[in-house]
Parts: structure tokens; C-alpha cells; sequence
């Protein structure tokens, strides 16, 4: 391959991995599944057809692809090249394994963002490499970082979850400028704007679980659904509460839509193991500071989404406890991934700093 030819087919694969990313972010969080996108090229690096995981159960985004591929072009697949965002898999689950799909349609490329962590799934590239088809990471076909750090990171939540066996804890805040998340008397609605908690609510109707502790449905009553302005949202998360105290017979969380469950417990690190072994890989703690200022001891919060109203109130609650830090030092700091306006309100996603 000559330096032009290898320079041409470096772009086309690049702007093929640009597009996968764009078609992975378009899937959901919830569901235990990754998100994932691929583009199908022909020989001369034309696009054939484009592919999205949609959640569980659904296709994976390699088959997605293959189907797309109109019957006159299914020929063009035979020495083409498939751009994925995640490592094909190597599994029979609910749906066959990508790997054999890929190379029974006679391609002769893949090309990957990220390896698959989940040992029941991974081997797909090496399966390939094995049947003759040349496989590249992202890096090793010199695609562009940024892109491809797009790709890690569309991916980065589902497959540390993975990694460590316990979920991707994403802890919310709402507060005043001042970090207040309720006045002296405690009243707490509302601190944020409109389009805040609409936002929010988002988030909710995209994770799968969320977990409140008891001091938190005991003071509030929350029914914790997810929900859009036309009424309940299409997938509801689970709804848990952690803490040693009784759920009341007439807690709303006993109604609604969804399933929830009460675990009397202060270990929040055991819960989010429970979830895991159910099949959860993104959590959203929506508690109060004694339940958050617990996972931050313990280094459980992967996200922070701060929502922050343009509201003083001069004393009442803070939105954290006393986490033991006595000097400027020790803190925790975070870094900010994505900022959003909504109405008057700023919403900040954060993640420790030093972590993906």
C-alpha cells in the first residue's frame, strides 16, 4: 500500500469512526447494553449502510448495519471494511455473535475504538484476526485521538461498570449559589428552575436505578418516576430506597409505574453490588447530604450533576456533610465534562479528577 493509498483510507476510516461515535450516543444508558455504532465501508470506501445499538434486546449495531445494506450492494461487502466504536462480539446471547456475522457478509477489515471488557462477550477481534480478517484498533490505524477519545468515552460508563462489577454512580445536586439545598425551615421546592427539573427527568427515563435514602423519603415523599410533559416516561428505573428506617404504607413510592425495592442498609456499596448482579450499569443517587456525603467518603460517586439555581439563602442545609477534609490539600476536586443553561439555572456534569 502505497503513502497515498494508506493516507486516503486513514481519513475514510477516520470520518467512518466520527459517524459510528455520532450514531452511539444517540442510544440509551439504561438497559445494561453499551452504546454502539457502525459504519460499513465498500473496497473503495464508500459508505454502505450505518448501524445503532437501540438497548437490550434489540440487534446489536453491526447486525443493525448488515441489514441496512440494500440487496443490489450486499456483493460490496466482500473485501470492504466495518468501523465500530466497540470490539465485535464473540457471544450467543439474545442475539448471535457479531464476530461470525462480519465474516460471513466477506469483509476484510475492522476496525475498533475500544476493546470489550466483559469476558463472556470479548474475543470477537481476535476470533476474526483468526479467521483471516484484518482487524485494527483505532489506534493502530492512526484515526485521529480526538475522535477517538469520543469513542472511549461514549463507551466509558458501561464498560467500567463492567470492569469493577458494580454500577456507574452518577450523584445529583440541586442548589443555591451559596450551596444550600433547602432554607432553615427546611423547604426545598423549588430551588431550581423549570427546565432544571425537566432535565433532570431526562436523566432519570436514562438510567437504571435510583437510589434515595431514607432521611430523604421520609422528608420529601418522592415518587422518584421518571417523567416527560405529556406524562409518564417510556422506561421507568428502578426505584430503591437505602436506610434502615421503614418505607410508610402511604409513600408514594409504593405507587406509580416501575418496580421499587426497600433495602434497610447502610452499606451503599453493597446495594450498588445487588444492582449490578441485577443487571444495572447506571445508577442515579438522588439522596439527601447524608447519603451523598457516604458515597463520597467512600469513593463511590463516578458523575456529579450539579444544578445550580441563581437563588442566596445565607444558611439552611448544605447539598454535602462533613467529609474529614481540614485542608485545601485534601479536597476533592472534580472536572467539569459539560455545562448546559437551563432558564436561569447552570447545570454542571463533573467526574474526580484524574478519572476518565
Amino acid at each position: 500500500m502505497t503513502a497515498t493509498t494508506a493516507a486516503r483510507r486513514t481519513a475514510i476510516e477516520n470520518d467512518a469512526m466520527a459517524r459510528a461515535v455520532e450514531l452511539a450516543e444517540t442510544g440509551p444508558l439504561a438497559g445494561g447494553n453499551p452504546r454502539v455504532g457502525c459504519v460499513l465501508l465498500d473496497s473503495d470506501g464508500r459508505v454502505l449502510a450505518v448501524g445503532r445499538h437501540r438497548g437490550a434486546g434489540t440487534v446489536h449495531a453491526e447486525a443493525d448495519a448488515l441489514a441496512r445494506v440494500p440487496p443490489e450492494s450486499r456483493g460490496a461487502l466482500v473485501g470492504g471494511t466495518a468501523v465500530v466504536t466497540l470490539e465485535p462480539c464473540h457471544h450467543t446471547g439474545r442475539t448471535p455473535p457479531c464476530s461470525h456475522a462480519l465474516h460471513a457478509a466477506g469483509l476484510a477489515r475492522v476496525v475498533h475504538a475500544v476493546a470489550d471488557p466483559d469476558p463472556r462477550a470479548a474475543g470477537g477481534a481476535q476470533w476474526l484476526r483468526a479467521a483471516g480478517v484484518d482487524v485494527s484498533t483505532a489506534e493502530e490505524a492512526g484515526l485521529d485521538p480526538v475522535v477517538v477519545a469520543r469513542a472511549r468515552d461514549v463507551a466509558a460508563s458501561w464498560a467500567t461498570a463492567v470492569r469493577r462489577g458494580r454500577p456507574w454512580l452518577v450523584a445529583k445536586t440541586a442548589t443555591t449559589l451559596d450551596g444550600r439545598v433547602a432554607a432553615t425551615y427546611g423547604t426545598s421546592r423549588w430551588i431550581t428552575s423549570t427546565e432544571s427539573r425537566a432535565h433532570a427527568h431526562t436523566v432519570r427515563a436514562d438510567v437504571d436505578a435510583i437510589v434515595v435514602g431514607t432521611g430523604t423519603l421520609l422528608a420529601d415523599d418522592p415518587a422518584l418516576t421518571a417523567r416527560t410533559a405529556s406524562g409518564p416516561a417510556d422506561h421507568q428505573p428502578l426505584r430503591v430506597v437505602v436506610g434502615e428506617r421503614p418505607v410508610p404504607p402511604d409513600a408514594r413510592i409504593r405507587r406509580g409505574p416501575g418496580e421499587w425495592l426497600h433495602r434497610p442498609t447502610r452499606d451503599l456499596a453493597a446495594v450498588l453490588a445487588e444492582l449490578h448482579d441485577r443487571g444495572a450499569r447506571h445508577v442515579l443517587l438522588e439522596g439527601g447530604p447524608t447519603v451523598l456525603t457516604a458515597a463520597l467518603q467512600v469513593g463511590l460517586v463516578d458523575e456529579l450533576h450539579a444544578y445550580v439555581a441563581p437563588v442566596l439563602l445565607g444558611a439552611g442545609p448544605g447539598a454535602v456533610g462533613d467529609l474529614g477534609i481540614r485542608t485545601i490539600a485534601d479536597a476533592l476536586r472534580w472536572r467539569t465534562v459539560r455545562t448546559q443553561r437551563l432558564g436561569d439555572d447552570l447545570f454542571l456534569a463533573l467526574r474526580p479528577e484524574g478519572e476518565s
